[in-house]
């Protein structure tokens, strides 16, 4: 069982980027098409492969934007990373570690964020998983295919045993190319339905 974090057990950033914009008085949507532009290449992803820092990215995300004629401030925008922890997805997470083999995949960066040390919040929700693979370690992102590869050989599974949540369509291609079973995750529990469905499992309900 494959689960992304933001959008999946996190709420999801673009709820983040969208309360931002608005506040700073820019078209809803902006900050995911500065995203969309040379997205293999960009700032962003170049962060998320882990070939720059932080410091780094808030000034070329920047440049970036002011070259579409938009100006914005990159440290607000990656705290609109730090999204909300969806209980009931905590609950799906720990009723299907029952019965299967878990991993973590995210698109992430260094940030020296205490929360994902062993004592913070999101540290204590990496113990839910038997592997947890980041792009900004492996060196490579989703949708690349190699990182699901990645994550397919770190956990010993083939694709066609792997049900894999994420909020990106654009995720999901790839892995379901492979023959993994999707779940785009919109409403939280919409997709624990169909996981549900699709695993043959009670989540939300007592044992």
């Amino acid at each position: 069982m494959f689960f992304d974090f933001g959008g999946v057990i996190l709420s999801s950033p673009f709820e983040a980027f969208e309360r931002y914009e608005r506040r700073i008085g820019i078209d809803v949507g902006t900050i995911r098409s500065i995203n969309a532009s040379n997205p293999d290449d960009n700032a962003w992803a170049r962060l998320e492969r882990g070939e720059t820092d932080v410091a780094t990215f808030v000034g070329e995300f920047e440049t970036e934007a002011s070259a579409l004629g938009i100006e914005l401030d990159g440290t607000e925008v990656i705290g609109c990373l730090q999204g909300e922890v969806r209980p009931e997805m905590i609950t799906a997470l720990a009723k299907c570690r029952k019965h299967f083999a878990t991993a973590l995949l995210t698109n992430n960066f260094v940030s020296g964020n205490p929360e994902w040390a062993s004592g913070g919040t999101f540290g204590e929700i990496l113990g839910y998983f038997d592997a947890v693979i980041e792009s900004s370690v492996v060196g490579c992102r989703k949708p690349e295919p190699d990182f699901y590869r990645v994550a397919l050989e770190r956990v010993g599974v083939s694709p066609d045993q792997v049900v894999f949540l994420d909020d990106l369509g654009i995720n999901l291609r790839p892995a379901r190319e492979m023959g993994m079973t999707t779940i785009k995750v919109c409403d939280p529990f919409e997709a624990i339905a169909e996981l549900e469905r699709v695993t043959g499992i009670s989540i939300l309900s007592p044992d």
